[in-house]
């Protein structure tokens, strides 16, 4: 997933990518959970989507590609991540530290070596191991921490300022300043997100929730 993420964003904006992430949680919800409020939703983010990657389609598409692939590995990682939350026999950090080990061993051979060059450079060194920490510690383990203690609502109306702070923080930080319909597809996702019904709760939550 973080592959997918960083090769995505290395090619689109952040919050293309970032809206993108929520499409297929947005349709699995709808189609498990039928019902005007999730048909809305489906209306609203399809489309919005649609603006996004139109865009950026003809110019960018692996970067599209990469994109797509890491909204579907990201609706597994709710999934899989809220299992292990709420699984007592386990704690969540410790079922974290172990997904992480796996990872690490089957990542590990297909890039690893390409980090060979950033050894000689203890800046590059630095900066891997700051968006490491940044990008797969701390929000993981926080997700953890979130899942055991919060409704599945909660937390996940937490998680749908995802595409708006994406672009906030492509704007501030890295000078992309979206075109209109790319603040408009932005907008419609989260529009969509935001009305998404939970058929378990009856609560008005994003999509990501039918993942949670």
């Amino acid at each position: 997933m973080n592959c997918c993420f960083y090769l995505a964003i290395s090619r689109l904006p952040l919050g293309t990518v970032a809206a993108i992430e929520f499409l297929p949680v947005i349709v699995l919800a709808a189609l498990g959970a039928r019902g005007p409020r999730n048909a809305i939703a489906l209306t609203l983010a399809v489309p919005g989507v649609y603006l996004l990657t139109n865009v950026h389609l003809a110019l960018e598409p692996l970067g599209v590609a990469f994109a797509f692939a890491n909204a579907g590995l990201f609706a597994l990682y709710i999934v899989l991540a809220h299992r292990v939350a709420q699984d007592q026999r386990v704690s969540g950090i410790d079922g974290l530290a172990a997904a992480m080990l796996i990872a690490a061993v089957v990542v590990t051979p297909l890039g690893g070596w390409q980090i060979t060059t950033a050894f000689a450079h203890p800046v590059l060194l630095l900066a891997g191991i700051g968006v490491g920490v940044s990008s797969s510690v701390i929000p993981y383990v926080t997700d953890q921490l979130a899942m055991s203690r919060l409704s599945r609502a909660t937390y996940s109306l937490m998680v749908s300022l995802l595409p708006a702070t994406a672009t906030v923080v492509g704007v501030v930080v890295l000078a992309q300043i979206p075109s209109v319909p790319e603040l408009l597809g932005v907008a419609l996702v989260i529009a969509g997100v935001a009305i998404h019904r939970d058929k378990s709760t009856g609560e008005c939550r994003p999509a990501i929730t039918g993942s949670d």
